[in-house]
């Protein structure tokens, strides 16, 4: 048995462009809903929804022959935690406030076996489809997108040094954290912020470097794009149920 293509990772290498959906609302039966829809790729969250593993690995298994590439975001740049995110099949992780090359590193080596990171070995796990991979050991990084989420003012002046780090797939823009970071709580509408944003992207995009960001908002998704940015999502599970709920109470309640 072959290890599992991650196509996300691919297509980020050969600079397609990549739409994605974010997935908050923890279950598998709605990412199994959205999985064949057409998006590129889909974002299970843990940071900020009440996602524990158990339930991400029912979500896996959802999306699995979808048209999405699923990746997770875990709580926290934690070792433990990407390991056995790794070892239930995830192909990719975004990992959240990253605001130093030391810490871009320390997430890139929990996501490789020895000598080359601290990931822990087990023979028989559902990456491996459960050691029926041969030689998933020496093959397993080829498959797997390591993506670091820069959202601090701190971490922006580490930009091209943060993105630089071997084994760094792609730059996620946490527009949200940043502005609020540059003291606008959480609304990155204002033309400083569009400026920090776009600065964002134009360096990264000199690094040839792979840009990802996030906005439920059409019109800015589409300038996001314009601007250079290579994975996008453009929504989410949880306002897109919210919104069509809402917006079918009005037209029965006004």
């Amino acid at each position: 048995m072959e290890l599992p293509r991650n196509a996300f990772r691919h297509a980020l290498a050969a600079g397609e462009t990549q739409i994605g959906l974010w997935c908050s609302l923890c279950s598998n039966i709605s990412v199994d809903v959205v999985s064949d829809s057409g998006f590129d790729w889909l974002l299970l969250d843990t940071e900020h929804s009440p996602n524990e593993l158990p339930a991400v690995l029912t979500q896996l298994q959802a999306a699995r022959g979808g048209t999405a590439t699923p990746i997770v975001r875990p709580s926290s740049n934690d070792p433990v935690e990407i390991k056995r995110l790794l070892d239930i099949g995830a192909p990719g992780l975004l990992i959240p406030y990253v605001q130093t090359v030391e810490e871009a590193r320390q997430a890139v080596a929990a996501t490789r076996y020895p000598p080359d990171g601290i990931r822990g070995v087990t023979g028989s796990g559902r990456a491996s489809r459960y050691g029926r991979v041969p030689g998933y050991i020496q093959k397993a990084e080829s498959e797997i997108s390591v993506l670091l989420q820069v959202e601090t003012r701190e971490a922006m002046a580490e930009l091209e040094a943060i993105a630089s780090v071997d084994g760094v797939d792609g730059i996620f823009i946490g527009p949200a954290d940043l502005s609020t970071s540059y003291g606008y709580h959480g609304s990155w509408a204002n033309p400083e912020m569009q400026d920090v944003l776009k600065d964002a992207v134009d360096r990264l995009s000199a690094l040839g470097k792979p840009a990802g960001i996030l906005t439920a908002n059409e019109e800015e998704a589409r300038r996001f794009l314009s601007w250079g940015y290579r994975f996008v999502a453009v929504g989410a599970d949880l306002g897109l149920l919210r919104n069509a709920a809402d917006a079918l109470a009005k037209r029965f309640k006004s």
